[in-house]
């Protein structure tokens, strides 16, 4: 006797617009009303501009390599934050 077993298989399926706005909602709220894109990346790049100044001999020979190969922007005139 042979037994043969007829499996349903049920679909499930998800509307997670619901998850996504209320994610979208709780990310605002956590920046907050006075959060400017614009200031964060002036910020950003002052900070990058910091890093990169003021570099010796050996520091500014690996910046070069770095931007040569593509790991790094080219920052200023040619040199880390002329």
């Amino acid at each position: 006797m042979s037994h043969h077993s007829n499996s349903a298989h049920a679909v499930f399926e998800f509307d997670l617009t619901t998850d996504e706005t209320r994610r979208r909602a709780a990310v605002m709220t956590a920046l907050g009303a006075n959060w400017d894109p614009p200031a964060v990346m002036r910020g950003e790049e002052e900070a990058y501009d910091l890093l990169y100044s003021g570099l010796d001999e050996r520091q500014q020979e690996a910046y070069d390599m770095l931007v040569a190969a593509g790991v790094l922007p080219r920052r200023g005139q040619g040199h880390a934050a002329d």
